[in-house]
């Protein structure tokens, strides 16, 4: 019964996540860097934040427990910083695949590395035992995403250029799936800062991880700030912070995408304190977010109409790629 509600509360983490990109689709005349960087502070700084102080024990403070082991931190840290790369792209694949495609390619990649990645780290035999249903759920997630690929590249061949643009208006596939791809290698760079991070042993176990996801997020925030204030210069947009008529209102927007989206990794936190720390369902914990990112973003990528004017053929394929990803959520949990 533990598992089913750590499950669901990963899922509903992944909701969150997923649903983050309809709120910025609602801010209006910002750059692209704009409105990167300010969610960027809701969701990499001040959420994160509130979030670590839920693992804070009494008598201590969040400082204490960030500075109290400074390796582990730094290497959290430095983790962010990579991660941030990865993260800096994933938002460039929604812009040139849309939602369902640009997040399908990014956390497949993202699931299969950043499961595997700590495993090798801590030197888990991947051809037998636990190893080996590790490995093969991870081949499963990837052939989900293979197929949900195969899907968005006959939907590329159906559309006319019209029709793409209409749906996804910077629509370029072989560049969007470059970046897509360099986005979840990078983006796998997270499960690795939050193994490497501190783990706070006296706060509850449903909160523990939650400073180290802080510390990556905010190594992540240095890079796409740096990125977004350049691109800010670059492009003479840093008036848009003054445009006074929409601010209000398109901060409101930013605030609720950066809930949103770090409602995934509160919810990979409080789910996996559900978990035996042995199973290969805690292991596989990562795989599960980014399987059920990519099985919600299609959700709102149908909603969306991106996948409007496809045919038969292709909704069907589409369709079998998202019960793979299902099934691979469940493969664990029959050994």
């Amino acid at each position: 019964m533990s598992n089913i509600i750590g499950l669901l509360i990963i899922a509903a983490g992944s909701f969150g996540q997923s649903s983050s990109y309809v709120p910025i689709n609602k801010v209006k005349d910002w750059s692209w860097e704009s409105f990167w960087l300010v969610q960027g502070i809701f969701a990499w700084l001040v959420f994160p934040f509130m979030g670590a102080l839920l693992a804070v024990p009494d008598g201590q403070s969040l400082w204490q427990i960030l500075t109290f082991d400074p390796k582990a931190s730094l290497s959290a840290l430095g983790y962010g910083v990579l991660w941030g790369v990865g993260g800096l792209t994933f938002g460039l694949s929604m812009r040139y695949l849309g939602v369902a495609m640009g997040q399908s390619v990014s956390l497949g990649t993202c699931a299969a590395f950043g499961t595997l990645f700590p495993a090798i780290a801590a030197g888990t035999d991947l051809f037998s035992g636990d190893g080996l249903i590790l490995l093969l759920g991870v081949c499963i997630t990837l052939a989900g995403i293979a197929v949900i690929g195969y899907a968005g590249s006959l939907r590329s061949k159906n559309l006319s250029a019209k029709e793409k643009s209409h749906s996804v208006k910077e629509f370029a596939l072989t560049k969007g799936l470059a970046v897509a791809l360099l986005a979840g290698v990078m983006s796998a760079c997270f499960a690795l800062g939050l193994n490497a991070g501190p783990v706070v042993e006296d706060s509850p176990a449903l909160f523990k991880t939650l400073p180290a996801t802080f510390l990556v997020t905010i190594g992540g925030f240095v890079t796409n700030a740096a990125y977004c204030l350049f691109q800010n210069a670059k492009n003479r947009t840093f008036s848009d912070y003054a445009k006074t008529n929409v601010l209000p209102v398109n901060i409101c927007f930013c605030a609720l995408a950066g809930l949103l989206w770090y409602t995934q990794f509160f919810g990979l936190g409080i789910g996996t304190g559900f978990f035996d720390e042995n199973s290969v369902l805690y292991a596989f914990a990562w795989c599960i977010l980014m399987s059920l990112n990519v099985v919600f973003s299609n959700v709102w990528g149908l909603i969306l109409k991106e996948w409007k004017g496809v045919t038969a053929k292709t909704a069907g394929v589409l369709v079998l790629g998202l019960a793979i990803l299902v099934f691979s959520l469940i493969f664990p949990n029959i050994f």
